[in-house]
């Protein structure tokens, strides 16, 4: 992989995050309702999303981390992000992030999108194993995670100290699908 990969599905473009999109991430990263079960606090400052495009941009030269962001079709304002991380070319494994603007939750885009990230993952990139961690009291990305068939894998108790608290970190995994080889085209 040479060029950062754009995935495309039925609603939507998840392309490579420029410095163009920092007003976009800091409206995202800045919400304290988007940040509240994250490790680390809201965005104070433009800055910070600059920063965090060039901590992208530096991740994707060293082949350490993937993140795209996440458009409409059609449009050009990232209204999310999808990443992988820690991406271990050994042990053919990552781990798996994903935001979204507060607005645009409930429709199944985080879905949409991380399913598009998945099949890239253990397509393109020939990863085995894909990990999650989640805080317990996050309801709604755990029952994302399930939809895509990730399985709860353990607690770390006081993983994060966030928003003046301790907060739990819930363990989920994904093992590459192994093929139908009951499939008359398996043969």
């Amino acid at each position: 992989m040479m060029d950062f990969p754009q995935l495309t599905t039925e609603r939507l473009v998840l392309r490579a995050v420029t410095e163009r999109d920092a007003p976009a991430l800091y409206e995202i990263f800045s919400d304290p309702a988007v940040m509240r079960f994250w490790s680390r606090p809201p965005m104070e400052s433009i800055e910070e999303a600059i920063a965090l495009v060039r901590e992208i941009e530096s991740g994707w030269n060293a082949r350490t981390l993937l993140q795209w962001g996440i458009t409409s079709k059609g449009e050009g304002a990232v209204i999310g992000t999808c990443t992988l991380y820690r991406w271990d070319r050994t042990h053919r494994r990552a781990e798996l992030g994903y935001v979204l603007r507060r607005e645009r939750w409930g429709a199944g885009i985080a879905t949409e999108a991380v399913r598009a990230v998945l099949d890239h993952a253990f397509g393109t990139m020939n990863l085995h194993r894909i990990g999650a961690d989640t805080d317990p009291r996050n309801a709604a990305s755990a029952r994302l995670l399930e939809r895509l068939g990730f399985s709860r894998e353990g607690l770390q108790r006081e993983t994060y100290f966030h928003l003046g608290e301790w907060a739990d970190s819930e363990l989920w995994g994904l093992v590459e699908p192994v093929p139908d080889t009951k499939s008359p085209s398996a043969f």
